[in-house]
């Protein structure tokens, strides 16, 4: 049986598309609403137990305008999948799989920091690799390539840093 054929039978009529992919890797695409049933069906069913990552695509101007990508090995099965999902550009937003699979909720953090996409029900879904008060994603197309008003931002971060630092000098005092 081929990875696609025991990914079929494992979503048991929930409505998926196969997917060919210019590297050979079984692939299906879903919708939003189903993803979670989807994930629960590959990890119980289907046997993949690890989430290789998550990451996004960014498809701007067109709506919905990110592709989600998740990665799953099957140690059992020694095989891989891809499951793509597509969310609208206004508030992207899909289910988080950290429930079935607790190792992703870095890459999920990740994917949140640079695209802006949120994941619901993930307990801690904030800033991974960009400050805390940063407003910009920088993966998303719009983002500018000579990025946000750097030195604007550094001198604000570092203005909060040196008032809330224990070893300010006396001279700084």
């Amino acid at each position: 049986m081929s990875t696609l054929e025991r990914v079929a039978a494992a979503l048991g009529g929930v409505a998926h598309q196969s997917l060919e992919m210019r590297d050979g890797c079984p692939s299906i695409r879903v919708s939003p609403e189903d993803v979670l049933a989807v994930m629960t069906a590959l990890r119980e069913r289907a046997g993949f137990d690890t989430n290789v990552f998550v990451t996004a695509i960014d498809r701007y101007p067109e709506e919905p305008r990110f592709t989600v990508v998740w990665a799953f090995l099957s140690t059992t099965h020694n095989d891989r999948v891809r499951v793509y999902t597509r969310v609208a550009g206004a508030t992207p937003r899909v289910a988080s799989v950290t429930g079935l699979w607790p190792g992703t909720a870095y890459s999920e953090r990740e994917c949140f920091d640079m695209f802006g996409i949120e994941f619901e029900g993930h307990q801690g879904l904030k800033r991974l690799l960009m400050p805390k008060d940063y407003d910009h994603f920088p993966l998303r197309k719009d983002f500018p390539h000579q990025g946000i008003e750097p030195d604007r931002l550094y001198r604000q971060w570092d203005t909060r840093r040196r008032e809330r630092s224990p070893l300010r000098s006396e001279s700084e005092a």
